[in-house]
């Protein structure tokens, strides 16, 4: 195909590859679009951080791009028959140790939203909801923001049902390894290799590929030659673990009706919580219909390892499916202890079931990069959710074909620019902030 005809490939079925593929096949129904992953789109088991048991949707966001992005999303997820089976409006509880309540509710006034949207002090928030955040940890907590508007949605479901339909409208989906990105003798991307060396060609290839990324421009810039490929500082891989517990039916008769609950720390605090890692933003989502209720841990962690000779990088496991039923007891203990700062002594004896540890992509701010890549023709980046994009889903792809075309508004191309000057992590508690192995090593004794 010409470039006047583009046929577009895109590495990763994660919500920014799937997102991707629905939004363009919907815009050009005749176009040649290819989903490419690892995992089947319908696997009982994947390894994309979105294909998850339940992510949370909101709009409270203290950065307004991000929030006016997530007001659009949020209403797509609200009224249109195909996300709308998805989502459950359940509101979110938001302990604030910041300015960050009233950052919200002004971005929410700013962008014309009259959301029931409110700051409370502690001693009032505690009796919402039937007590049932009685227990958590409010120290240095300045008031609770709670967004009745916000909630979650049930995210591998979503998932497999916005490819299906993809699929349903045209797109193609091939389930495989991709070893490399491709190039022809100009240093314009082709393509990619699979790992059993099957060649897939477009004039168009974005990779979405999340945690994997680093790793999968490692090895292209290898096998090219062109060293600008790789993304360097710019990425960072790392994985969270994230615990559930199956709730009897009293439990459950309890807690069916909570809201979603966030313990919002600052760097300072994160940081004199314990003596070595930082403490970011640990959240409880309520119970499924099934009764099973799920929180992640507070170790945000990198994994370094050499993806090739003399090049260490951080990299999810080399397995299939990244060892994420594997999870070791320090990182189980690691959802013990965020379960306790939610709900306390009497959680000791909740049945816990379910553990996975989830991996993404992280820049420095937690902004997505969604932009060219400055080394290669015809080949683009869209990943870096580091954690908070999910909730995006139904809008993604719209910017990424904005991106792709040249037609991003200026202020998201800054904000998403593969080259870009990023601002030190310090200040992001939601970065990365301990060494996997360290983290499974015998707490030293002093």
């Amino acid at each position: 195909m010409n470039s006047s005809n583009p046929s577009y490939l895109i590495v990763g079925a994660g919500v920014f590859g799937v997102s991707t593929a629905y939004h363009l096949i919907q815009k050009y129904p005749n176009a040649s679009v290819t989903l490419i992953d690892r995992d089947a789109y319908d696997a009982e088991s994947r390894v994309a951080a979105s294909w998850d048991w339940n992510k949370v949707v909101r709009a409270d966001y203290d950065d307004k791009i991000y929030c006016r992005l997530a007001l659009e999303a949020q209403e797509i997820f609200k009224s249109d028959p195909l996300w709308q089976p998805f989502f459950h409006q359940t509101g979110v509880y938001w302990t604030c140790r910041s300015d960050y309540a009233q950052n919200v509710i002004n971005n929410h006034k700013e962008l014309g939203r009259n959301d029931d949207i409110i700051a409370l002090p502690v001693a009032e928030a505690r009796k919402l909801y039937g007590g049932v955040f009685d227990n958590a940890d409010y120290t240095g907590v300045k008031e609770v923001l709670v967004n009745r508007a916000s909630g979650w949605a049930a995210a591998g479901d979503s998932l497999r049902a916005i490819t299906k339909r993809c699929i349903e409208l045209g797109v193609k989906y091939i389930t495989a390894e991709v070893a490399t990105l491709e190039f022809d003798g100009r240093g314009s991307c082709t393509g990619v290799t699979t790992k059993s060396g099957e060649v897939v060609s477009a004039t168009k290839v974005i990779v979405a590929a999340g945690a994997f990324t680093p790793t999968l421009l490692e090895w292209s810039a290898a096998k090219s030659g062109n060293a600008g490929l790789r993304a360097g500082e710019r990425i960072l891989a790392a994985g969270i673990t994230t615990g559930m517990a199956q709730l009897n039916e009293e439990q459950y008769t309890k807690y069916k009706d909570m809201p979603v609950g966030f313990q919002g720390y600052t760097p300072d605090e994160g940081k004199s919580y314990t003596m070595t890692h930082s403490k970011p933003f640990i959240g409880s989502i309520p119970p499924t219909k099934d009764g099973e209720m799920k929180w992640w841990g507070s170790k945000i962690f990198t994994n370094t390892r050499e993806v090739l000779p003399g090049r260490h990088i951080s990299s999810p496991p080399p397995t299939h499916d990244y060892n994420q039923w594997k999870v070791p007891g320090p990182l189980k203990q690691d959802i013990v202890e965020s379960r306790n700062l939610w709900y306390g002594p009497k959680s000791a004896d909740w049945n816990m079931t379910k553990h996975r540890i989830c991996w993404d992509a992280f820049t420095t701010s937690s902004d997505f990069i969604i932009s060219p890549h400055s080394a290669s023709k015809g080949l683009y980046v869209a990943t870096c959710g580091s954690f908070h994009g999910y909730k995006f889903f139904p809008v993604l792809g719209k910017y990424i074909t904005q991106m792709i075309e040249g037609e991003l508004e200026s202020e998201l191309v800054e904000k998403w620019a593969w080259d870009r000057q990023r601002p030190d992590s310090s200040q992001n508690v939601e970065y990365p902030n301990a060494e996997m192995k360290h983290l499974l090593q015998p707490a030293a004794k002093l």
